[in-house]
């Protein structure tokens, strides 16, 4: 399927232009993937996979003007974000050069002013606080919290893309948190809202 008609298809409206820039990342990771290693999506199609899992939350989350995406990886979620929403500056934290170097010519290649990468763990990240702080598959939700205490304040929300163990994550935080928990397939986006 293409790319295009598989976002429609969930319901993500993006622009010819950015689903033409997330087509040219998703053949360049594939290209990267074979020669580096940088994600255990091994085809075009798992990319795509993961392209859509990245940008289903568009479709709840409030847009924000500053994103940091903590241990970016190979893209997921905080490149792909920063595509598809060239207004939000977007920092992506991580600490493996490998996964640096991609993410960095990625930015170049497809062009975008937005992003700023980071090639250090998130405690050494220095930055007014975020809008919004995203993260998939990187630690249990308190201790994201805790790592990235310095970078947020009262109007930071969060976007954890996690798996199961979610609800007893959330159980273990404390002090008072709003949030919803949105579940599709075997994802659960957790998406703590301002207070």
């Amino acid at each position: 399927m293409k790319l295009a008609n598989y976002l429609k298809s969930e319901g993500i409206s993006l622009s010819e232009e950015i689903v033409g820039k997330l087509e040219q990342f998703a053949l360049l990771l594939h290209e990267w993937n074979q020669v580096h290693n940088l994600t255990g999506a091994k085809t075009v199609a798992a990319i795509e996979d993961n392209i859509v899992d990245s940008l289903y939350p568009l479709s709840f989350i409030q847009l924000p003007k500053t994103l940091l995406d903590v241990g970016t990886g190979a893209g997921f979620p905080g490149l792909v974000l920063a595509i598809a929403l060239p207004e939000t500056e977007v920092v992506l934290a991580e600490p493996l050069k490998k996964r640096v170097s991609f993410l960095k010519y990625a930015a170049i290649d497809l062009g975008l002013q937005n992003v700023t990468v980071e090639a250090k763990r998130v405690e050494a990240v220095v930055h007014e606080p975020f809008g919004m702080i995203s993260s998939r598959a990187v630690t249990n939700t308190k201790l994201l919290l805790d790592l990235t205490a310095h970078l947020s304040d009262e109007h930071t929300e969060y976007l954890f893309y996690k798996g199961s163990r979610v609800f007893d994550e959330v159980a273990q935080v404390e002090g008072d948190l709003s949030y919803d928990i949105i579940q599709k397939n075997q994802r659960n986006y957790l998406y703590i809202k301002k207070n």
